[in-house]
């Protein structure tokens, strides 16, 4: 395996609020944000105002990662592989490790060759994978060390359209309304012909708040005009739910 592609690895630390919202609440909130922030420039540019997210997730044959989540483990992590797109052809691919420390979170990615993804997926050539991406990349030397260790594997995919806001001025504070959450289980993250497809949360919106240092005072006075209640929400742990991973959790 040649090594010929330049790749880096994005890092993302921050704090993360999750709130769930039925449709009239989800508009009116959306309509008041308005007045602060702009659309993230992804899914401006397209007609519907949002972009599609699908994600594979990883879990460990015990579903460790999935338990940690419910019982709310304060440092732990996670992996998957994202795509903005359904269908594999011109489509960019990442391997992300998704984790906590404390109260905040942290997420580094790279950006992965298309032609690698089974290898990924199936656990081929881990080594090789590591000459080609560098051992100085820490999500891939990560991923590749999870994989012998702890035997992850991947689980399930999970789809979902995101329309997010992003802060007009200055330090990052992102609003994220996200809908049309779905799952299948299964690890073939292009097959376009799965009907096998679950629908989660019909109906409502997830409302992800990001921010580095503090919550803004207008976004302070939407929380207690509209009573929002901050949940621990995990699309990851949803899916697996879902499909019946770890389903003796939610009796």
């Amino acid at each position: 395996m040649k090594k010929n592609f330049k790749n880096k690895t994005e890092s993302f630390s921050r704090y993360e609020f999750k709130f769930l919202l039925n449709k009239k609440k989800a508009e009116q909130i959306e309509n008041e944000i308005k007045n602060f922030m702009i659309l993230d420039p992804n899914a401006d540019k397209n007609v519907n105002k949002k972009y599609f997210v699908r994600s594979l997730y990883f879990d460990t044959p015990d579903y460790s990662n999935f338990y940690e989540k419910v019982d709310g483990i304060k440092l732990r992590k996670k992996f998957r592989i994202r795509s903005y797109s359904s269908k594999k052809n011109g489509s960019k691919v990442f391997l992300e490790m998704k984790g906590r420390k404390n109260q905040k979170t942290y997420k580094l990615r790279t950006l992965i060759e298309s032609e690698h993804l089974d290898s990924f997926i199936e656990k081929k050539d881990l080594f090789s994978l590591l000459e080609f991406y560098s051992k100085n990349n820490k999500v891939v030397n990560d991923f590749v060390y999870e994989s012998y260790k702890k035997n992850i594997e991947p689980k399930v995919v999970i789809d979902y359209n995101r329309r997010p806001y992003i802060n007009k001025f200055g330090l990052l504070f992102r609003l994220t309304f996200d809908t049309d959450l779905k799952t299948f289980s299964g690890k073939d993250i292009f097959n376009e012909n799965n009907n096998n497809f679950k629908e989660c949360s019909s109906g409502k919106t997830i409302l992800e708040l990001k921010f580095e240092r503090s919550i803004q005072p207008w976004f302070h006075r939407i929380i207690q005009n509209y009573n929002l209640m901050r949940l621990s929400i995990s699309k990851f742990a949803i899916g697996m739910e879902k499909n019946g991973f770890g389903s003796e959790t939610s009796n």
